[in-house]
């Protein structure tokens, strides 16, 4: 099949919008809250990142309502007055690798047993907290400890956990769970956390 040089053109140009959107898209998604699976070009838990910044209050509220009839919500969990924490249940921290956002094969049942929570309490929705070592500037470590909030997020949903009970939140190397320097206490501050809220 012949094809004019006009025609040729236009499909060329068409794919290369195309492609140029995607990699827009792309690169947005992974600054602003887009699914990670690594924490992309850096050096340490931290450093050397070029890329767009997240504030330590975003959060990522998904549907208005779930399948349960639980309201999204724009506010935060933790400063919406129609939410109160749940004091009875705790959940183990999701440890991270250097510089990684990726989720290892050896946290995934703490992830799980979150969602298995969430299911059978249909009034109770979770914040995830993501957190980073003192490693690296302010800004990349808020990007970071968020790509470590959204993986375990979208962990969740593929496990059937509606998005608007979950929202993340990335506080960077501002909470360490361990103070110190070293690999000792580093390896426990690249983690995720939960807070489980219900509904009043």
């Amino acid at each position: 099949m012949k094809y004019s040089k006009t025609a040729m053109v236009a499909v060329c140009g068409a794919l290369a919008l195309a492609f140029a959107g995607c990699k827009y898209d792309d690169v947005e998604d992974a600054g602003a809250g887009g699914t990670a699976g690594g924490a992309g070009a850096g050096g340490a838990d931290g450093m050397g990142r070029n890329g767009a910044t997240v504030s330590a209050v975003e959060t990522d509220v998904g549907s208005v309502t779930d399948q349960n009839g639980v309201p999204a919500t724009a506010v935060p969990f933790d400063q919406d007055p129609n939410y109160v924490r749940c004091t009875d249940v705790e959940f183990q921290p999701v440890y991270f690798g250097f510089d990684a956002s990726n989720l290892a094969s050896d946290e995934l049942s703490k992830i799980e047993a979150v969602a298995t929570h969430l299911q059978q309490n249909p009034d109770r929705v979770v914040m995830v907290d993501g957190n980073c070592d003192e490693r690296g500037s302010n800004e990349y470590n808020l990007s970071l400890g968020e790509l470590r909030a959204i993986s375990i997020r979208d962990y969740l949903v593929t496990l059937g956990i509606a998005a608007g009970r979950i929202q993340t939140k990335s506080y960077g190397e501002e909470k360490p769970a361990v103070a110190g320097s070293g690999e000792g206490a580093w390896s426990k501050n690249r983690r995720g956390e939960f807070a489980v809220f219900k509904h009043k």
